[in-house]
């Protein structure tokens, strides 16, 4: 997995110039390197042209006095002297005039020398000035479109010279907060911004400030970002220019985070993503990128999603299968050529249908296809763990419907099937089934859709192209003229030959004729020529078709026929014999398998192609652990390559692997192992240090320090060297010639008030990794200041999700006075808002942090504190994500069974070859320190504590070098290290651990067991037995034996006396390890135990005939009845049980049955009455037994108790009912007696029963009534029912309207009770019947009452009977009331009644009167035809007149009732007052005036009795009914 870039032309040249200081002096450098070279060139060139010119020979000159004229005669030598007289006087003059020359020429030449030195000396003094920062050349404002880049510069000068950070509105400029955003430049003294992609939100003022010791200046310049109009904002600047065409190919692009190697699973969702800047950053032209898998290309769909833009390229799979497995490569096209990217995606196979079946096969594609055959091939899955597979099954479905149907009815062995039977112009999916031992997989990814069709078709058209004009198709069989009957097919041959079936492949017939063409296809055995019709119910299109029913071991031969509606051709020539077998069969194993390091978590492996490849198709790899079983697969779809990188495994962990070969026949043997091979990364240089930070300087050195590469290479990082360079100059020293192996270095032999930088390169067993980037320019002075300087080497440690532990070292420079504490800061990254985590200084360098955000990142920096205040921070350390390592595991604490040492131990969840485990003591190295000791074995390291006390309490923790932090710590507490002592001391002094310590218990026949029990024994244990000093063995009266399957030593005495009293003692020895255990038995702890022995062995003697096996006992069921209960034991049929009541025999209803194991006596509605001894006597030939409970005191009281507790959960809400004499509250309930703790309330005061209060009950309630009430009795009311457990409360609130209602109605029954007693009345003397001869006189007499004195009225057939001589009514003292018909006559029969009344009311009474002629039979009585009826007449009040209804009606609920007319009342519910009544035996008759009704009107009884009227002579009528009850509240259904 790497990015790399592959460029389209030449790259340009790269620059190595590191820094802006270089920048600077090197083209100061190259300037004045110029400037020599042109002025040593112009003075070469001068040099050479005098001496070009002195070398030339110029032609000869006469001396002026050597030259004559014709007209001269003086003489030679006259004319020479005098010539040579004026030469040495011009000489001489010349010679004084050069001289003169020459000495101002020397003098001018030394004050020039002079002022150069002073000017030169001028220079150096002037760069020895300091000067703060000026701006040559100042920043400019600017107004720029939107989404254009915009570049702000200056040049700044000073010295030494300035530092120039940059400002955006007073925040400073951070590139690294929007990568791509902002890019900062300086170069040769100018100093430029460049805001690549321009937002309004980047209008704003931006500054420059420079700044060096000698001050601070700033330039300032104002930023205007327009957009155009129609963008959301109003245009200012009119009309946007046109921007030419930019191509996705001309964009900059580069990746900042790229997706890794990926793990998904079957019917899951991985998407792979890669950030990026893209430069310019265009919406509307997003970067040009393709995706690949394996080197092919994919295409956007329904299972790959593609998109970019956002900065991001994305491919989501949404749907994972196997087939998706492979390497991914991303690809952009930019401007230097394609960036790329490739990482492996593994797809795992999802949880099996059913254990143990098969993955799923994979790659599934359709081949050869045709009109109605289509050849469907596949991939296996790889089987680790699982059985064998045994075959496959294919599945078609149409496409757009999801009804799979199954295509072969018996697995098919290979990985490839023809399907036969498909429809012309469908088109169809498919899919694969595996199928084992135990079970069917999970269906594979559907198959691309393919459409059946004729391939043939396409090769009988000929195009015939005209240019300029439309092309002619012409058709083969245009050509072939008239044809009816098809040729015969040719080049007929298998075309795949498999166990499980063959094809066969031939070319269609020429000529074919126009009709519709199919085949028929027969077969024979070799060598006969029995042949034999294959396809006979189906017809064939295609030239192709698959036979499965063949034979094991026999040779065939096929034919095939063309056919069409005219007839059929020959047939073709057979095919050479065929046998049905698999040709080839699986590869041979794969060669060789070599594993070689690769990374931290991956393994390389290649192997040995197989001697026999036999169409292979790719490999699979599998995986196993050292000293492990169990085989994981690597890879789930066959590789192709001899190499394969094992992804996602543990690191430090040690592995084998193997290869298998695959093709269409399934897979080969499996290849040898692998040699073991650790997983750790492959040796390379360290990467670059970083974080260089100052710690101190005196003037003449710097100390600084650095932290330790990301990555060691594999090797341990042995060797930091460093290197400095002045900050205005490019040539690098080196500091040290010999490593420095710590992180720390004083660089000494420095210049004070100079500039410095530095850069570290680290070294290790493979060799000098590259150097870091320098540090930023430090100088060089010394520090005085009195706080301390900046701590450093801030590292972490114990990463969780919610806390972790920073650590750090003490700082070099340590200020006034020495370090007193230190203050932690925290931000989140990408903030520069820190907080201190903590307000008073910690004294340590480490600090534990909690309460972060799972998965946020954070940074943090440390100030060191003392006397004189806070020191310089540190330099901020690396984002540290709070999140553990997956498998992270924290120390365990632990006592070494074998050796009882006390240890600290961890395993790590990763390690390297070069890791080690180093722990610390309050994060101080313990090192060889004598309290303990350090051992690791594999990934496993322990701390072993010497001889541990309270001065090794303290937090311990454990640190794994080269891994991604793999840490832990715990607090050791004294507690903690208590508890180990005690188990290091039981397990260094073994005893046997007993379960239970020497103990008795008293058996049946009074037999005592002395046992203990051990937590374990093995069959070597020894044990004695010691009473009273003495040892006793196994013998007579005692019996000693051992189980060391429970650990149960024991000793039985069978004959316990008062000779076994005293102190038994266990010893026992089980290796080296020994327990004792002691009891002592005297005094009243033997006495309880003899008396209990006693017990036993006379219960022993008792039980030998019948017996109680448990005594009498009481019991309540349901229904509130109490059940004495008892159970019995060792009976027979002739047994006999008896109860008894204080002596006296009870005879149960029910006869005991003492077969059945139990025998209860009921008690019915019990109280205080059932009181007494109970007593339960069992007894037979064998024996006889006696059970007896006392029902009394306390007995007495749970029984009750226990009574209350059915009654109370039974008892219903209270019931409001009115009565003449007041109101009553009633509660029901399954039992009431009135020994229950039962307490009425009013208004939480108790009442107690009087006149004014009754309280009272029946079985079935409680009862509380308030007689004659007034308004003082209103209020809340309550009955409390307790079970000496709970108690159980029922309410009622009589108050308001309820109790105005219920007065109501308390005044009307009062009074109706009144009119009841005074009504008028029949009470006695008149038959219901009377059968009389003809000619004989009747006399119906009876006895009535009212007062006052009620009227009465005599009707026949409901015609009032008026008195005569036939019919006499008479009515004497208002009491006796007749009606006498004298010498009857068959007119006289018929039904009389008789109606008495007064104004309170009255009764309607009627009699059948039958009459019969002399000689006639005596007619059957019609009892019951008529009953008598009474008309009621309510007492009228001066508030209501009472009127009868048309109808009877129901009982009316509301409070007060008001009838329309008088005389008639309505019917009711039932009276609180009945009247007593009873036949009379003599008939009367009594004159009435008041007709009586035609339909009888009849009163329910009521629960209430009152007080006899002065006649009891209950009247056969109805009563007068009262009006009904009301307010009654809501009453539940008994139970």
């Amino acid at each position: 997995m790497e990015s790399k870039i592959i460029p389209w032309y030449k790259k340009k040249l790269v620059s190595h110039v590191k820094t802006d200081y270089a920048c600077h002096h090197m083209a100061q450098q190259v300037s004045q390197k110029t400037t020599v070279r042109k002025s040593v060139s112009h003075k070469q060139k001068s040099t050479e042209s005098q001496a070009s010119e002195a070398m030339a020979q110029p032609a000869y000159t006469v001396p002026a006095f050597r030259e004559r004229s014709q007209d001269d005669s003086t003489p030679e030598y006259q004319r020479v002297s005098a010539n040579v007289g004026r030469g040495l006087a011009v000489i001489q003059e010349e010679l004084h005039r050069m001289r003169v020359a020459t000495k101002a020429q020397v003098d001018n030449i030394a004050i020039q020398k002079e002022v150069k030195e002073k000017m030169f000396k001028r220079s150096e003094l002037l760069d020895d000035i300091g000067k703060m920062p000026d701006f040559l050349v100042a920043l400019r404002p600017h107004t720029v479109w939107e989404k254009t880049p915009v570049k702000l510069f200056c040049t700044v000068q000073g010295n030494p010279r300035p530092i120039v950070k940059w400002y955006k509105g007073g925040v400073p400029v951070d590139p690294l907060s929007a990568p791509g955003k902002y890019k900062i430049e300086n170069k040769y003294g100018v100093h430029s911004l460049i805001i690549s992609r321009c937002a309004v939100s980047d209008t704003a003022e931006y500054s420059a400030v420079a700044t060096n010791q000698h001050g601070t200046t700033t330039s300032k310049a104002m930023v205007i970002v327009k957009r155009a109009s129609g963008s959301g904002e109003p245009c200012h600047l009119g009309l946007v220019p046109h921007l030419s065409e930019i191509h996705p190919s001309k964009l900059e692009v580069t990746f900042l985070d790229c997706f890794p190697v990926s793990f998904g699973v079957e019917g899951g969702t991985v998407s792979l993503a890669c950030t990026m800047v893209v430069v310019p950053d265009l919406p509307n032209v997003p970067p040009l990128v393709h995706w690949y898998r394996d080197d092919k290309q994919l295409k956007p769909g329904q299972l790959a999603e593609m998109c970019v833009g956002g900065g991001a390229a994305r491919l989501t799979l949404p749907s994972l299968a196997k087939d998706d497995e492979g390497l991914y490569t991303v690809r952009i096209f930019a401007k230097d050529g394609t960036v790329d990217h490739s990482a492996y995606l593994f797809v795992s196979d999802a949880a099996p249908s059913s254990a143990g079946a098969p993955g799923a096969p994979m790659s599934v594609k359709a081949y050869d296809v045709n009109a109605d055959f289509v050849l469907v091939a596949w991939k296996p899955p790889n089987t680790v763990n699982e059985a064998p597979i045994s075959g496959y099954f294919v599945d078609r479905c149409e496409s757009g419907s999801d009804t799979w149907v199954q295509c072969n009815d018996s697995p098919v062995k290979v990985c490839k099937y023809p399907v036969h039977g498909l429809k012309l112009g469908h088109s169809y999916h498919f899919r694969v089934r595996a199928v084992n031992s135990a079970g069917i997989s999970r269906p594979s990814r559907k198959s691309d859709k393919v459409t059946a069709i004729d391939a043939v078709e396409n090769e009988r058209l000929q195009v015939i192209k005209i240019p300029g004009k439309s092309d002619i198709v012409i058709k083969e069989h245009d050509l072939e003229g008239e044809v009816t009957v098809p040729g015969e097919p040719t080049e007929l041959h298998v075309s795949e030959v498999f166990r499980s079936y063959v094809v066969l492949s031939w070319t269609p017939p020429k000529p074919r004729g126009r009709a519709p063409l199919w085949y028929v296809i027969e077969k024979c055995i070799a060598g006969t020529e029995a042949w034999q019709r294959i396809n006979t119910a189906v017809k064939i299109s295609s030239p192709r078709y698959p036979v499965f029913d063949l034979e094991e071991g026999k040779k065939y031969q096929f034919r095939v026929y063309s056919v069409n509606m005219y007839g059929s051709s020959e047939a073709s020539l057979p095919t050479e014999p065929v046998q049905k077998v698999d040709m080839g069969g699986v590869p041979s194993a794969p060669g060789q398998v070599t594993a070689t390091r690769n990374t931290k978590s991956s393994v390389f492996v290649q192997w040995d192609s197989p001697k026999h490849l036999k169409n292979l198709m790719g490999y699979y790899i599998d995986g196993r652990v050292v000293g492990s079983k169990e085989w994981f697969p690597c890879n789930h779809k066959p590789f192709k390559h001899n190499r394969f990188v094992v992804h996602g495994l543990v690191p430090g962990e040690t592995y084998v692997f193997r290869v298998q070969a695959v093709n269409v026949f399934g897979l080969s043997e499996e290849s040898q192992e692998s040699g073991p091979i650790t997983v750790e990364p492959a040796l390379a240089t360290p990467s670059a240090p970083f974080g260089i930070t100052m710690l101190s300087s005196d003037g003449s050195s710097i100390t600084v320090a650095w932290n330790s590469p990301k990555h060691c290479g594999g090797s341990k990082v042995n060797a930091y060297y460093i290197d400095k360079r002045n900050a205005d100059t490019l040539a690098w020293k080196e500091v040290n010639l010999q490593a420095v192996t710590e992180r720390v270095c004083k660089v000494e032999n420095l210049t004070e008030g100079t500039f410095y930088e530095f850069k570290i390169t680290a070294g290790n067993m493979a060799g000098v990794g590259v150097p870091s980037a320098p540090s930023t320019p430090m100088k060089c002075e010394a520090w005085t200041m009195d706080t301390p300087g900046p701590a450093y080497d801030l590292s972490f440690s114990e990463v969780r999700s919610h806390s972790l532990v920073l650590l750090w070292k003490a700082p070099v420079y340590i200020g006034a006075s020495p370090v007193t504490g230190y203050i932690v800061e925290m931000a989140k990254k990408g903030s520069k808002d820190f907080v201190a985590l903590n307000e008073e200084a910690v004294s340590h360098r480490y600090f534990q942090v909690s309460g972060l955000e799972e998965g946020q990142s954070y940074v943090f920096k440390v100030r060191a504190v003392n006397n004189s205040g806070v020191g310089k921070a540190s330099l901020v350390s690396e984002p540290v994500c709070a999140k553990a390592l997956p498998g992270t595991k924290e120390i365990e604490v632990g006592v070494d069974g074998e050796t009882g040492d006390i240890f600290l131990s961890l395993e790590a969840c990763e390690i390297s070859e070069t890791s080690k485990f180093v722990w610390s003591k309050n994060y101080s190295p313990v090192g060889d320190c004598p309290r303990v000791s350090t051992s690791s074995k594999g990934r496993t390291s322990r701390l072993t504590f010497t001889n541990p006390d309270k001065d090794d309490l303290g937090r311990y923790s454990v640190v794994v070098t080269d891994t991604d932090g793999v840490s832990g710590s715990h607090t050791l507490t004294e507690d903690a290290l208590n508890t180990m002592l005690e188990l290091s001391y039981a397990i260094r002094h073994p005893v046997v651990p007993l379960k239970h310590g020497l103990n008795y218990e008293i058996l049946e026949k009074g037999h005592v067991r002395f046992w203990l029990q051990a937590v374990k024994l093995s069959s070597a244990v020894s044990y004695r037995f010691i009473v009273n000093d003495k040892e006793v063995t196994s013998g007579e009266g005692h019996k000693i034996s051992h189980d060391a399957a429970t650990g149960v030593i024991q000793m039985i005495v069978e004959n316990f006396t008062r000779a076994n009293e005293g102190t038994y003692t266990v010893q026992l020895h089980d290796g080296k390890a020994k327990a004792q255990s002691s009891l002592v038995l005297v005094g009243d702890v033997f006495k309880a135990a003899l008396k209990e022995a006693e017990f036993q062995r006379k219960e022993f003697i008792r039980k030998q005939g019948p017996h109680f096996s448990e005594y009498l006992y009481f019991t309540v069921t349901e229904d509130c009845t109490v059940l004495l209960e008892c159970k019995v034991a060792n009976v027979k049929k002739e047994t006999a049980f008896h109860w008894y009541k204080e002596d006296e025999e009870i005879v149960p209803e029910t006869p005991p049955n003492v077969m059945s194991g139990a025998c209860a006596l009921p008690i019915p509605n019990f109280s205080r009455k059932d009181q007494g001894v109970y007593k339960a006597v069992l007894g037979d030939d064998k024996g006889k037994d006696t059970s007896v409970i006392d029902i009394s005191g306390q007995v007495f009281d749970d029984i009750i108790n226990a009574l209350a507790q059915v009654a109370g959960a039974s008892a219903s809400d209270l019931v409001l009912q009115c009565t003449p004499e007041g109101i009553r509250l009633q509660c029901y309930m399954k039992y009431y007696t009135e020994e229950m703790k039962t307490v009425w309330k009013h208004k939480e005061s108790k009442i107690a029963s009087s006149e004014k209060m009754r309280i009272g009950g029946t079985a079935e309630m409680a009862w509380m009534q308030i007689c004659d009430p007034s308004d003082k009795e209103k209020g809340q009311y309550s009955i409390e029912i307790s079970d000496g457990v709970q108690t159980h409360t029922r309410t009622f609130d009589l108050s308001g309207q309820a109790y105005t209602d219920a007065y109501d109605e308390y005044l009307r029954l009062k009074a109706a009770a009144f009119a009841e007693k005074n009504r008028g009345r029949v009470v006695g003397g008149l038959p219901d019947v009377v059968t009389i001869m003809e000619q004989k006189s009747l006399s119906l007499t009876c006895t009535v009452w009212g007062d006052p004195t009620p009227e009465v009225t005599w009707f026949k057939n409901e015609q009032e009977v008026a008195s005569t001589e036939h019919t006499k009514v008479t009515f004497d003292g208002g009491k006796f009331a007749s009606l006498v018909i004298n010498q009857v006559t068959p007119e006289d029969s018929g039904k009389y009644s008789i109606n008495v009344r007064n104004k309170y009311g009255g009764e309607f009474v009627e009699i059948t009167v039958s009459v019969y002629k002399h000689g006639e039979p005596l007619p059957e009585p019609k009892l019951g035809q008529a009953r008598p009826t009474s008309t009621p007449t309510p007492v009228a009040t001066p508030a209501s007149t009472p009127a009868p209804p048309k109808s009877p009606a129901p009982p009316s609920k509301t409070p007060t009732p008001t009838p329309s007319k008088p005389q008639t009342p309505a019917p009711s519910v039932k009276s609180p007052t009945p009247a007593p009544s009873m036949k009379s035996p003599t008939p009367a008759s009594t004159p009435a005036s008041t007709p009586a009704p035609k339909s009888p009107t009849p009163t329910p009884k009521s629960p209430t009795p009152t007080p006899k009227s002065p006649t009891p002579t209950p009247p056969r009528g109805v009563k007068s009914p009262t009006p009904p009850r009301f307010m009654k509240s809501p009453t539940p259904p008994r139970k």
